[in-house]
């Protein structure tokens, strides 16, 4: 008998496996009082499972091939980092001496003070960085517990060609078990931006989280997963079985193809060019986007300058930087988006620019924090504006919601200007200057955006959360995240519009952008400038090159005359079988 269950598609891609159970029940932590004798054992015992981690974490770094792609070991390296951070490795010292305590509570309470600091975020793809400090914790955890890890240098023939079933993996974990040679997973927790989500698209393993894995599902059962759409078949028919092993065959061998698209130009069937630029985090992702040609970097975000340090980098270091990220593109332009911090969303440096707010998603964050403390925001656009020298840069404002916010950002911009040529400091005159259109007010008020900056780029995270008032990360409303919605798609094509209307270039540098069951339907809407995490590049490229725009003319009219999201889906689904 055939039953279904769903989740998030995380990673696409089919995969047919039997069943395999892995579980992570880590003891309840409890605060057990040590007595003063006893303070430095517990120390070192802390200590020793930090050692411990850092090994385990060399094991797997060391066991991946070196031909390996850098945004994979990245995941890895990120980690290692981590267990030198005095706020993992040093906090938790300090706790077991004030409060004399075991060790594991110690850690429990240091990651639970950071992880309330990522909650706070709004950003979703930079409150997932709380993973990071979750996986890495659960390592420390395992070997303060002496619970038994995956192995790097151990095979279980158990593990090959099987669909694994888990409460949650960390990266490492998932890096494992590709070595191990399993078809996919399916987890109970996560989102599509979770980073064990994007380390499964990374490396290619279809994976679907947030699925509420039904006890009813034996080791060993036969399993088809479809990491597109998000579904676990449970006891598949033997139909059911062959239909999915064709579609599988199918999937391969368009993924193999993909690589014949690095050189090729990204122009539709109808002969219409389009940019594709990728989003950054760090210099180091910059390898990336020049091996799958991207037309350079439509988001630069800065925050991770700010972020795990007590000191807030001056002009200096920030410009060093950018230059440093603009020699490592040869010549590909850069769009730096400017701080998208505060409003207690953020690093700890920023406490004393910030304020409790009682909703840090509508609070002091972003442009508004900017403004208000112009210190912090005069630095980076000078470090911004220096760099311009440097190569093709252009400054992009995120989160501007009226008008009196885009005068202040333009006259300060000129006032930095000013003091550069006073001082005889080179920069570009003209650096085009764009914002982000991530408030429904500023899309409804983007004609006004459009005539006074020279670019547009929509953030369809944060544009889709503040329209229909979801948080996306939260798994009790994740089931209203809707990028169709109608009133979604009004505000995306009215951005569009206005950016034709005052011939402005409009882009995109959400997840929505990313996303290739919307990439067609954002074409015909006329959106000509895509900007797509990396490792989706070639994907969303090959849905470009196999699109006739002039054949979308007339569903996507009737698809946006739309007033609820089935009938949306429907003609969705007519624009995929073009």
């Amino acid at each position: 008998m055939t039953e279904l269950q769903s989740g998030y598609g995380a990673s696409p891609g089919i995969a047919i496996g039997h069943a395999l159970r892995i579980e992570h029940n880590l003891t309840e932590v409890m605060e057990i009082a040590i007595p003063a004798e006893g303070i430095e054992d517990e120390i070192s015992r802390f200590r020793c499972a930090v050692r411990l981690a850092r090994q385990q974490l060399r094991e797997i770094r060391n066991s991946i091939p070196g031909t390996t792609r850098a945004d994979i070991t990245d995941f890895i390296d990120t980690h290692l980092l981590m267990l030198e951070d005095s706020m993992l490795t040093l906090a938790p010292v300090e706790l077991i001496r004030q409060r004399h305590c075991n060790a594991e509570w110690a850690l429990k309470s240091q990651r639970d003070d950071l992880a309330s600091v990522f909650d706070e975020m709004d950003d979703p793809y930079l409150r997932t960085r709380k993973d990071d400090v979750d996986h890495v914790v659960k390592r420390i955890m395992q070997n303060l517990l002496k619970q038994e890890t995956l192995d790097a240098n151990t095979i279980n023939p158990d593990f090959k060609d099987s669909i694994i079933l888990s409460h949650d993996l960390t990266p490492a974990e998932t890096i494992l078990l590709q070595h191990q040679g399993i078809a996919g997973f399916v987890t109970e927790t996560g989102g599509p931006l979770s980073h064990t989500a994007i380390l499964a698209r990374n490396l290619g393993i279809p994976a679907i989280t947030g699925c509420q894995i039904s006890r009813s599902i034996q080791e060993g059962d036969l399993l088809i997963m479809d990491g597109e759409t998000g579904q676990l078949i449970q006891c598949p028919t033997e139909a059911v079985v062959k239909d999915y092993q064709k579609r599988h065959r199918n999937e391969q061998r368009r993924r193999t193809s993909l690589n014949r698209l690095k050189d090729e130009p990204t122009i539709t069937q109808d002969g219409i060019p389009i940019s594709l630029n990728a989003n950054i985090d760090r210099r180091e992702d910059v390898r990336v986007a020049r091996r799958y040609r991207a037309d350079g970097i439509g988001l630069y975000r800065t925050e991770f300058l700010f972020m795990n340090r007590h000191d807030i980098p001056d002009e200096d270091e920030q410009y060093q930087h950018y230059c440093a990220v603009i020699s490592s593109l040869r010549g590909m332009p850069l769009t730096i988006r400017t701080l998208d911090l505060g409003a207690d969303k953020g690093a700890e440096l920023l406490n004393h620019y910030t304020h409790q707010s009682n909703n840090p998603a509508l609070g002091l964050r972003a442009i508004r924090l900017c403004l208000k403390h112009s210190d912090l925001f005069c630095a980076q656009l000078r470090a911004i504006l220096r760099a311009s020298a440097k190569g093709k840069v252009r400054l992009m404002i995120p989160m501007l919601s009226n008008d009196k916010e885009l005068t202040a950002v333009l006259q300060m911009i000129e006032q930095v200007k000013d003091s550069l040529l006073a001082s005889k400091i080179p920069f570009d005159d003209n650096i085009p200057i764009g914002g982000m259109i991530e408030v429904p007010a500023a899309a409804l008020s983007s004609s006004l955006f459009a005539r006074h900056l020279d670019f547009l780029s929509i953030g369809t995270n944060d544009l889709i959360q503040y329209t229909l008032a979801i948080d996306r990360m939260d798994d009790e409303v994740t089931y209203l995240y809707d990028p169709v919605h109608p009133s979604v798609l009004r505000l995306i094509q009215m951005t569009i519009d206005a950016g034709k209307s005052s011939d402005v270039p409009v882009s995109m540098c959400g997840e929505m952008a990313s996303d290739t069951r919307y990439t067609r339907l954002l074409l015909g809407m006329g959106l000509a400038d895509f900007s797509v995490p990396p490792s989706v590049l070639l994907e969303v490229k090959d849905v470009i090159t196999n699109t006739d725009i002039s054949k979308l003319d007339k569903i996507i009219p009737a698809l946006l005359s739309c007033d609820n999201s089935a009938d949306i889906k429907t003609h969705l689904k007519k624009i995929s079988e073009l």
